[in-house]
């Protein structure tokens, strides 16, 4: 069992221990906590690379005390040149999953950590760029140890991967899939950093690193353009905020389903699942329902915000929450269609001494994104544009210039006793499931962060790795919380003890007398770091 971790100085949790590592050296060195994420950011873009990429898009929320907590959209959209005629033509019925002609979206995250720094700098930040992605660049030069995590992955997928064009050459070590320990240099990913480091992070949009990834991608076949990248900005957004009676919580606004983790915990708060047990099937069923409900809003409203009819924070405002929280039963299941599908992706947490706190995720969609990898500049690209649909009707549908949905959803809240908390996971439809968890677990059963975290959990709907849409139950629920959900008409599937599918989850929480406790998930190969 996981101890839990408490420190007063500055602490960080990620689920590659290295990660969370390096944002704890930056902190020793004077950063701040959104230094101390790009470096963790960057660090885990190399030592995990079956989860994340500087090739993929990521999103931040961000709290400072005395200020008003802010948001940033890093996603890139749709090429300009693109359409449903263009997959048509080749005859496609849907968006290919793998190979360059899913490559279709701008990679947004290192906009996202330009215009986090911007802030950082608001903060009074100094610390040089190259000081920032120095861990980084170390680890793609001199070799990672390759995880299990990475290494089951490579095997689960290399079917799909092995002859798409970088893949191999990348990703395997003499053409055979690496095991657990081995050694692997990311060589030109290494000098790619560097080059961000001399030249800045603006080069990768518009400088000479831009013309190398343009030039690459259209030999591939890629849709993307020099022009899609140059025109690529990250944006500052204002987060949405749902009104708990336990202070504030924030998450991030549509594309993302950031809504719907936040809808979850508006109906928990109303349907008073303290007097349940936390393992009980009582309160998961409470959960799963309330999933059920912020899936139909997810599914009928959430798309490119620019492309949105209501205000996603209108479907936060009490009365609408009260309407949903009716159309609860406590008696019977109500019907589930079908999940969203996986994600590849990594979320990570960062509080400094100052009570700055960051929730951040970085996601390149599938595991491995696209598949291609760059030869020059070692970039493994996204395949985050595969999720629109060809549909002209459907709420997700492709178009030039437009962003895709993402499962993708950082948590912070502002509890009303002082309490800053940040918290997420990977895992598509897990996501806003597990942040339910590890929230009502820690804030509203008051057990430790790590228990929160450490507790078995479960998955309605799909996620990495994954493709059914049953109830998952980790093994470690008792029995009769099993017989219980399924006399509720839940279909129930056992999955192991301590299973990645729900999830890498962690968080971090600063109270008011400025102790930190964190907690990392025992399913990653994760830690917190403190000091």
């Amino acid at each position: 069992m996981l101890q839990t971790v408490r420190s007063t100085r500055g602490m960080a949790v990620a689920p590659h221990a290295l990660a969370a590592q390096a944002a704890v050296d930056i902190l020793r060195a004077g950063g701040n906590a959104i230094e101390a994420m790009i470096a963790a950011a960057s660090t885990i873009a190399v030592v995990y690379p079956h989860m994340n990429s500087i090739g993929g898009d990521g999103f931040w929320t961000i709290s400072c005390p005395g200020k008003p907590v802010v948001a940033i959209e890093a996603c890139g959209a749709a090429a300009g040149s693109i359409s449903s005629d263009y997959y048509t033509a080749k005859g496609f019925a849907k968006i290919p999953s793998r190979g360059p002609d899913s490559a279709n979206t701008v990679a947004g995250t290192i906009g996202g950590w330009q215009a986090a720094l911007d802030i950082s700098k608001e903060w009074g930040g100094r610390l040089p760029l190259g000081r920032l992605l120095e861990n980084a660049i170390f680890y793609a030069e001199d070799g990672i140890a390759v995880t299990r995590s990475q290494s089951v992955t490579t095997t689960k997928k290399l079917g799909e991967l092995q002859a798409i064009p970088g893949f191999a050459e990348t990703f395997l070590v003499n053409g055979k899939v690496p095991q657990a320990g081995d050694r692997m240099r990311l060589a030109q990913l290494g000098k790619t950093l560097r080059a961000l480091a001399d030249d800045g992070l603006d080069s990768f949009y518009r400088g000479r690193l831009a013309a190398s990834i343009a030039k690459e991608l259209k030999a591939l076949g890629s849709p993307v353009s020099a022009e899609d990248l140059a025109k690529y900005r990250a944006t500052v957004r204002k987060p949405l905020v749902l009104e708990h009676s336990l202070g504030q919580i924030y998450n991030m606004t549509p594309p993302t389903q950031g809504l719907v983790s936040l809808i979850i915990l508006g109906l928990l708060d109303r349907l008073d699942i303290n007097r349940f047990g936390p393992e009980s099937a009582e309160y998961i069923h409470c959960v799963v329902e309330a999933t059920k409900q912020a899936f139909m809003i997810r599914d009928s409203h959430i798309t490119d915000l620019d492309f949105m009819d209501a205000d996603p924070q209108s479907f936060l405002a009490p009365d609408h929450l009260d309407k949903l929280t009716t159309a609860i039963r406590m008696d019977k299941a109500l019907p589930w269609g079908q999940g969203k599908g996986p994600a590849d992706t990594v979320w990570m947490g960062v509080i400094d001494g100052e009570g700055r706190a960051v929730s951040f995720i970085q996601s390149i969609y599938h595991e491995y994104g696209s598949g291609i990898v760059l030869s020059e500049t070692g970039l493994n690209w996204q395949n985050r544009g595969c999720s629109f649909s060809l549909d002209p009707q459907h709420i997700n549908a492709l178009a030039p210039n437009k962003k895709p949905f993402h499962t993708l959803n950082p948590a912070l809240a502002r509890l009303n006793d002082g309490r800053v908390m940040v918290y997420g996971t990977m895992g598509g439809d897990g996501q806003p499931q597990t942040q339910a968890a590890v929230f009502t677990r820690y804030a509203v059963y008051n057990q430790t962060m790590q228990a929160a975290i450490t507790a078995p959990r479960w998955l309605l709907g799909r996620t990495w790795g994954d493709d059914t849409d049953s109830l998952k139950l980790e093994g470690r629920f008792p029995e009769e919380t099993r017989r219980k959900l399924e006399a509720l008409g839940h279909e129930v599937e056992m999955v192991e003890d301590f299973d990645e599918i729900v999830g890498h989850a962690g968080g971090i929480a600063r109270f008011a007398n400025g102790v930190l406790e964190g907690g990392s998930d025992p399913r990653s190969n994760g830690g917190v770091a403190g000091f």
